[in-house]
């Protein structure tokens, strides 16, 4: 891993009316937080386990940080992406030396084949965002964001499978005081908002959302940390997303994918309840087509 920096924008504190320090898994190896979960996943297993090899489905990020954490322990990756999957991404993987099996683009065409390999290679499989290590390794980022940063008084992380604010909340909970942390996510599929309303799972019925990596629901492993130790979630609009987008890129001069940016939104469209205080974002990545950007 990279212990990936925090950095700070003295504009941002001013447009934002609280301090803010971005703590950026843009900077992670493979361009995202996902690389710790994986890695983690993998370190869990027995010199057995890592012989007959991992497989996961994903389409995105996932896939990636799999490839290259499992290259790099040598062990073999079988890596299930839909056929539509974009091909800059399929090439991703493929240069981290995963194995790919296409299937069709539905989720349950993705589980079964993925349930197939896991049989016949006795493959450990890996989740996305709904597994225990998984969840631990994500949380070493908000760990590392306390370490340097001890006084903070809020935490905001994305929220798409869960597995994120999952390690965050864990994290928080664990290595701080006084910390809270909030959820932040797209109102046109806010599924963890509604979930923490009515107790249960909740799905979206529409993915119509710039924040590709937040379309995604929560699971029976991550939801119940999420109840526990999340204050709350802030939904913010599409235009409210992008314009925090182009903050970030302008003022920080850094690349942020959207789903990235909607922590900060929420901070922007909620400024009286963070007034003042001590506000950690953690920035997700950093995996964004250049070629059509927003703004």
């Amino acid at each position: 891993m990279h212990k990936t920096p925090v950095l700070t924008s003295q504009l941002l504190n001013e447009k934002a009316g609280c301090n803010l320090f971005f703590k950026c898994e843009n900077f992670q190896k493979m361009g995202a937080f996902k690389m710790r979960g994986a890695a983690n996943a993998i370190l869990s297993l027995s010199e057995e386990e890592k012989q007959r090899g991992v497989v996961t489905h994903s389409s995105g990020n996932f896939a990636q940080a799999v490839s290259l954490a499992a290259q790099k322990l040598g062990v073999k990756a079988y890596i299930v992406m839909p056929e539509n999957a974009p091909q800059v991404k399929k090439n991703a993987v493929k240069t981290y030396e995963g194995e790919i099996i296409e299937c069709e683009s539905t989720p349950q065409a993705r589980e079964a084949t993925a349930n197939k390999i896991k049989e016949e290679k006795r493959a450990s499989f890996f989740h996305p965002s709904n597994q225990d290590e998984v969840i631990y390794g994500n949380s070493t980022a908000a760990i590392e964001l306390l370490e340097e940063q001890p006084n903070l008084d809020i935490i905001l992380a994305p929220i798409g499978g869960g597995g994120l604010i999952a390690g965050t909340a864990l994290a928080t909970h664990y290595f701080s005081k006084k910390c809270k942390v909030i959820g932040a996510e797209p109102k046109a599929v806010d599924d963890a908002y509604r979930s923490l309303i009515s107790g249960k799972i909740e799905t979206n019925t529409t993915f119509a959302t710039i924040a590709d990596g937040l379309r995604t629901h929560l699971g029976d492993r991550n939801f119940p940390i999420i109840q526990k130790h999340v204050e709350k979630i802030i939904c913010v609009e599409e235009d409210e997303i992008i314009n925090a987008m182009q903050l970030i890129w302008e003022r920080m001069k850094i690349i942020v994918e959207p789903s990235s940016a909607v922590a900060f939104a929420a901070v922007l469209k909620n400024k009286e309840e963070f007034a003042t205080k001590n506000v950690g974002i953690i920035v997700s990545g950093g995996n964004v087509d250049v070629k059509n950007l927003p703004f």
